[in-house]
């Protein structure tokens, strides 16, 4: 593709360790595109993840503007700008108490029955995020090499999302973090974010680039790819950073 007027990211292992910070390296790497072309980022966290892992320390740079950063939480069910000196949100798909409640007994009682209910976890394992119901296999604060150990090739994410989806057929359940399935209503995914992104910026699909490490039919950036948005699959941040320090150059003499 030529330059792309917009550049999209995953968050938890795209631009960051699962519900970690962005290291120092990527963050500088990330403000830097920031500063030549817009950027969003549509990720399965919630908006206090946001803050934490990414928000939070762009803050601390001096100078660097916020307007061209469009944050798309829970997979892109929630939409925000920054205005007038903070964040404001643009518009919520949020789930209904029966989906919220559907979504919840369903996940469990599957996860139960597959063997992923962990005993002891790291925090609460399932989390209504309004617009999301999300389960964390190991808990929401696990160590991060800790979720690296527990599903290395992702079979048993991929196999209780079919689980779910099969209980489920009028909502939306992806393949999410490490160890992590989204539900959102139906039709409510990445993809769908993506083209309320179009819409807004009016800057067509063709000119975005979406990066992410999900781009596997059963992931939950796949939707994105298949929309039909140039991708760039990566591994982790570190591929993710070797991939902008590439490209922001050519970006600053488009």
């Amino acid at each position: 593709m030529s330059a792309p007027r917009l550049v999209a990211f995953d968050l938890d292992d795209t631009l960051a360790p699962s519900k970690s910070p962005l290291d120092p390296r990527m963050l500088e790497t990330f403000a830097s595109l920031l500063e030549v072309v817009p950027v969003a980022v549509i990720s399965g966290g919630n908006f206090q993840q946001f803050e934490q892992q990414l928000v939070t320390p762009l803050r601390k740079r001096d100078g660097l503007l916020l307007d061209e950063l469009h944050l798309m939480p829970t997979c892109g069910t929630r939409y925000y700008r920054w205005e007038a000196g903070d964040w404001v949100l643009q518009y919520a798909e949020d789930l209904t108490d029966d989906e919220k409640a559907r979504a919840l007994a369903t996940v469990e009682a599957q996860a139960k029955a597959a063997g992923y209910w962990e005993a002891e976890p790291w925090g609460d394992i399932l989390e209504d995020r309004g617009s999301q119901i999300t389960f964390s296999a190991l808990g929401q604060t696990a160590p991060v090499d800790v979720k690296k150990q527990w599903d290395p090739t992702g079979a048993k994410k991929d196999d209780l999302r079919r689980r779910v989806q099969a209980e489920l057929p009028d909502l939306e359940v992806r393949s999410g973090g490490s160890t992590s399935i989204d539900i959102t209503r139906k039709g409510i995914d990445k993809a769908y974010g993506m083209q309320r992104l179009a819409e807004i910026t009016g800057i067509a699909l063709d000119d975005v680039l979406f990066v992410g490490d999900r781009l596997d039919p059963e992931g939950n950036d796949y939707p994105v790819k298949a929309l039909g948005v140039p991708t760039h699959a990566v591994e982790g941040w570190e591929d993710t950073d070797v991939f902008l320090r590439a490209l922001v150059p050519t970006l600053r003499t488009a």
